[in-house]
């Protein structure tokens, strides 16, 4: 998915750019980079962040930096952010989301005169052709409408240039982008700030004003916000933010993930007669899930599995297998006399390819002696890789389609069955994997009562990775 974070302010901005990109931490494992612009124009850097985090990074670059403008930005897909030269002028850009028409859209511009010169993995850089496109445009928000209009897939976007950071929330709102205001002085304003993670704000003195509307554009200094294009009425906002990507204390269209986490928790308990002595969630995501379960079922909330936080992130968001499984392998510790000999509820917020929970989580279980393991996701069983963001690439990473697979005995299409929790061809997959999981049993949250945790209308949230649609 990956995170952006803006700053425009009356004094040097480089040290809460910096903080303020680094709670975006949870958001992406590979790429990171900040753009300031300052009396002599701007200032970037970009590093990779694969093998050490943000801030032993970026510590000393945000030191020799000064201006009162910057953007941050933390992303999979691509290094960033970008200095384009244009006929707008020169600009900062950075985004985060996903083009899934990239190759066409490289094609079209190449035959029409244009030329490329960051690389990413021997492709394009999603971000030079983001701005490529924006070129197009008679002005920025031109270009950014054509853009938004030329994309499929999802894309937000900071524009940083000498009159100020143009926020664009991607058109259908799958991903957030907030304002805020400086709240170290209530008379006179101290800036304000941008950013995917509106939990970034109060530590660094800032609160949320609103949150963007789905392709809405604002043009923010350090003196005032102006709207520069009005968003859309329809909202289509990723349901999984509140399951697993949101950090606990994230909000999102006024919603806690936290809360919404332990409504899904409540839920799980609600369908279940299942006897344990304990419950517990896999750390982290699973943990605000695995909390709601215990309120609900009077179970103790224990802690059979520790995380080992620093230097490892999350298991879920590197784009290759092998640093997946090492971050699985090593950030979890079993703690043997809370396990051995116990009938525990695992709560999880969902299982996507499964192999992680199978190897590094259920069998460290096991093999420090427990008597039941009873795996509950907070979500149904995903069928879908997700073409707005970068997460799962494949069907075949799934561990619902691996699954269907084995049941059919071929690849199929059509799987409609399968999403019906009532259905016997559902009840199979289930069963499958949790044979495959080596697990006492297994159930799932169904759709409905995740949409009545989240708290929104089921039209203004995006269930593609479940539907299909």
């Amino acid at each position: 998915m990956g995170g952006l974070f803006g700053i425009a302010s009356k004094g040097d901005c480089s040290k809460t750019l910096f903080y303020g990109t680094d709670y975006h931490s949870h958001l992406g494992t590979e790429n990171a980079g900040m753009a300031i612009w300052g009396e002599t124009g701007f200032y970037n850097v970009i590093h990779s962040i694969s093998q050490a985090q943000f801030k032993s990074r970026f510590v000393d670059d945000y030191k020799k930096m000064n201006g009162t403008m910057g953007i941050g930005v933390i992303d999979d897909d691509s290094p960033q952010p970008l200095i384009i030269r244009s006929k707008f002028g020169t600009y900062a850009i950075a985004a985060t989301g996903m083009v899934t028409n990239k190759d066409i859209l490289t094609q079209k511009l190449l035959a029409e005169g244009a030329t490329f010169s960051e690389m990413t993995g021997g492709g394009i850089n999603t971000v030079e052709l983001i701005a490529q496109l924006i070129n197009t445009g008679k002005d920025i928000i031109d270009g950014v409408t054509k853009m938004q209009d030329a994309i499929t897939g999802s894309i937000c976007v900071l524009i940083l240039n000498n009159d100020g950071i143009y926020a664009i929330r991607d058109k259908y709102g799958r991903f957030p982008l907030s304002v805020g205001k400086s709240v170290k002085d209530r008379q006179t304003s101290d800036g304000f700030v941008v950013a995917t993670e509106a939990s970034s704000f109060p530590n660094l003195g800032y609160e949320k004003l609103k949150f963007l509307e789905p392709g809405e554009i604002v043009l923010i200094s350090a003196s005032e916000i102006k709207k520069k294009k009005p968003g859309n009425t329809h909202k289509q906002v990723c349901a999984f933010l509140w399951i697993y990507t949101g950090y606990p204390s994230s909000i999102y269209e006024n919603i806690s993930v936290e809360v919404a986490r332990e409504r899904c928790g409540r839920a799980i308990a609600m369908h279940d007669d299942v006897k344990a002595d304990f419950v517990t969630g896999i750390p982290d995501s699973g943990v605000g899930h695995a909390i709601g379960y215990a309120m609900e079922s009077g179970l103790p909330y224990r802690r059979p599995l520790v995380k080992y936080t620093p230097g490892y992130g999350r298991s879920y968001t590197p784009p290759s297998q092998d640093i997946r499984d090492l971050v699985a392998t090593m950030k979890l510790s079993a703690v043997k006399d809370v396990i051995k000999g116990s009938r525990m509820i695992v709560c999880d917020d969902s299982i996507v390819r499964g192999t992680q929970l199978k190897n590094y989580t259920i069998n460290k279980l096991w093999d420090n002696g427990a008597k039941e393991i009873h795996i509950r996701p907070a979500c149904p069983p995903l069928m879908y890789p997700c073409i707005f963001g970068s997460s799962t690439r494949s069907i075949s990473e799934l561990a619902s389609r691996r699954a269907i697979r084995k049941l059919e005995g071929e690849n199929i299409k059509k799987v409609d069955a399968y999403l019906d929790h009532q259905s016997s061809k559902y009840k199979n997959m289930i069963e499958w994997i949790r044979r495959d999981l080596n697990v006492t049993s297994l159930r799932y949250l169904n759709i409905q009562d995740i949409i009545e945790a989240i708290g929104l209308p089921e039209k203004d949230l995006c269930l593609y990775c479940w539907r299909g649609k």
